[in-house]
C-alpha cells in the first residue's frame, strides 16, 4: 500500500508541475486602450490616429508598450535595438472595430494568430501603409477585395514591408505567402 501511495504522489506532483508550466506559458492579457496611451515611436496620443493599433507586453515592464499602428508593433519585433523580452504582441482586430477612425479599445487579437492585409489603400497612424489585422480570414479577404492588398499570416509579413518607406510596392508583388497563421 505504501508503494502505491508513493507512486500516486509522484504522478500527482508531475501532473501539477505540468499544469504550473502551462499556466506560466499563458499569454498575459491585453490592456484596454485608453486616452492616456501614447505611441512608442511618435510619442503622440493613440486615439488621434486612425487604423489598427498595437501593444506589446514585455516581461520587464508592468505597462504595455503602445503603438499608433499595427505596423509599428511589427517594427518593434524586428528592430535589433528594441527589447527582446516580449511576452505578447496584440493588435486591433479590425473585423470587430467600430470603424477605421475608431478601431476599438478592447478588440485585441494575438498578432501571431491574426490574418493581415498588406498593400491596401488604407493608411494607418502617421499616414503610413498599414498591416491591417483580422481574427477572421473571411473578413480579411473581404477587406482586401474592397481596399486592395493581399492576406498573409504574421510570419509571412515581409520585413521590408514593415521597415520600408515604400511598403505598398513590396506588398503588391505577387507571392504565395498567403496562408493561415
Amino acid at each position: 500500500m505504501t508503494r502505491a501511495w508513493v507512486i500516486g504522489l509522484m504522478l500527482l506532483s508531475f501532473a501539477m508541475a505540468g499544469c504550473r508550466e502551462k499556466a506560466s506559458e499563458a499569454l498575459p492579457p491585453p490592456q484596454k486602450l485608453t486616452a492616456d496611451a501614447t505611441g512608442h515611436y511618435c510619442g503622440m496620443a493613440l486615439l488621434e490616429h486612425p487604423g489598427p493599433k498595437g501593444q506589446i507586453i514585455l516581461a520587464s515592464r508592468s505597462e504595455p508598450v503602445w503603438f499608433s499602428s499595427a505596423r509599428d508593433a511589427f517594427s518593434f519585433t524586428i528592430l535589433a535595438e528594441e527589447s527582446k523580452d516580449v511576452r505578447a504582441v496584440y493588435v486591433s482586430d479590425m473585423g470587430k472595430a467600430p470603424s477605421w477612425e475608431k478601431p476599438g479599445a478592447d478588440n485585441w487579437i494575438d498578432a501571431h494568430r491574426a490574418f493581415f492585409v498588406i498593400g491596401s489603400r488604407k493608411q494607418g497612424g502617421m499616414s503610413a501603409p498599414e498591416t491591417v489585422p483580422f481574427s477572421d480570414r473571411a473578413a480579411a479577404d473581404k477587406f482586401a477585395e474592397i481596399n486592395g492588398g493581399r492576406v498573409v499570416s504574421f510570419a509571412k509579413v515581409p520585413p521590408d514591408y514593415v521597415l520600408s518607406s515604400d511598403a505598398g510596392a513590396e506588398a503588391a508583388k505577387p507571392s504565395e505567402t498567403s496562408g493561415s497563421p
